[in-house]
């Protein structure tokens, strides 16, 4: 590799197979919703095993359309993590819902089974899980426990497309799992996100709410005076995914095995590399869960480290290493933080960010430049 070559945290892969799908819809009859979407939704489906899928403008419109199917209204919690992209809270805020966070796994990362459980109330209406880092969260626990208290159980799985729990996939384990195509994530749209369920009933709020809630089915509307008559029956969202988006993400499903194998290849050398550093804590695999990984995320230990984050993220910057950290815990940011929200809420989650960093890993990432992130990190940890 080039040494003055950045190496970002994360990147879209995009080759000629990709473009040329694009191309075909750009001089096709239809460039938004249209037949491409509907065969982008079936491809899903027949990943997932899941029954129907949604394709929607973003996963942010996902979690924010599996609110609205779940029911949340005012006066109702829904129990999530902290350690994730605010949308997976902002989406409860959007329905007039509360969100109650939940502690962490230590060494997981995930959502604790336990910590949700502490958490119930006679409010609580649905629990939405964080995939974090693309492990899948511990689901036989937490079926169980929404199944008890008659919870929806929504899985953000933005990180966790291709994942795998006792050799189910992920989008055939919860009420509904959402997806994410932003361009860092495995696959992606561009823009562009996704409603998998195995509900009839929900699939069909789901669409709904994509379209502003409009509809022309005949059971449903009031009147039907003419042809092509259509009513607004609830409050939707104009939340449509493009063909020239969904024709992007077919493509790029293609090549999902390719990029999660490669994913894997890469994590598995930086496991050896950094498993018998004491500077660093790498996180505990949950053993139910085969993960197609979305980010590699290293923690350093204060007992070892002798240099902060901030100046190990910049060193590893002049380095052409690019860094992030995910995640601030949600209810942290100044919003949440005028919404009420104290710090102090979720302990092992504000232990775990003020530790952690995110390096590269995305598919096109060469050897050299692994080995690159890797002698790096060590020069700055163990030299600076």
């Amino acid at each position: 590799m080039d040494k003055n070559e950045h190496i970002p945290y994360g990147k879209q892969y995009i080759d000629d197979d990709d473009l040329k799908a694009v191309n075909r819809v750009l001089q096709a009859d239809f460039l938004t919703t249209g037949p491409t979407v509907s065969e982008f939704e079936q491809k899903l489906c027949d990943l997932t095993g899941a029954s129907y899928a949604v394709a929607i403008s973003n996963g942010t419109a996902a979690l924010h359309a599996a609110c609205y199917a779940a029911g949340i209204k005012k006066g109702d919690e829904v129990i999530t993590t902290p350690m994730t992209f605010a949308a997976s809270a902002n989406c409860i805020l959007y329905c007039g819902g509360t969100p109650v966070f939940a502690d962490i796994d230590p060494e997981t990362w995930n959502i604790d089974p336990q910590e949700i459980k502490k958490r119930i109330t006679k409010k609580t209406k649905a629990v939405i899980v964080v995939d974090f880092t693309g492990q899948v969260v511990e689901m036989d626990r937490i079926r169980v426990i929404c199944k008890k208290h008659h919870l929806t159980l929504i899985e953000d799985a933005a990180h966790s497309i291709g994942s795998k729990y006792k050799k189910v996939s992920v989008g055939n384990l919860a009420d509904m799992t959402t997806f994410s195509f932003h361009p860092v994530k495995t696959i992606t749209c561009g823009e562009g996100g996704a409603i998998l369920t195995n509900n009839k009933e929900l699939y069909s709020k789901c669409l709904l709410f994509r379209s502003h809630t409009i509809t022309r089915d005949a059971e449903l509307l009031t009147d039907n005076p003419y042809y092509g008559y259509n009513e607004q029956i609830d409050l939707g969202y104009n939340y449509r995914l493009t063909d020239i988006q969904a024709a992007l993400g077919l493509s790029q499903l293609n090549k999902l095995d390719l990029f999660i194998k490669r994913r894997k290849e890469i994590v598995q050398k930086y496991d050896r590399a950094f498993e018998q550093m004491p500077e660093l804590i790498l996180q505990k695999e949950i053993p139910e869960s085969d993960s197609a990984r979305h980010l590699y995320i290293i923690r350093l230990n204060p007992k070892y480290t002798i240099v902060d984050r901030s100046v190990f993220m910049d060193e590893l910057s002049k380095l052409n290493i690019g860094t992030q950290v995910h995640y601030m815990p949600v209810y942290y940011h100044p919003y949440y933080q005028k919404l009420g929200y104290p710090r102090g809420l979720c302990p092992k989650a504000e232990a775990l960010y003020e530790e952690i960093v995110s390096i590269p890993l995305y598919y096109s990432m060469s050897d050299e430049d692994v080995e690159h992130v890797i002698s790096s990190i060590k020069k700055v940890l163990q030299f600076s």
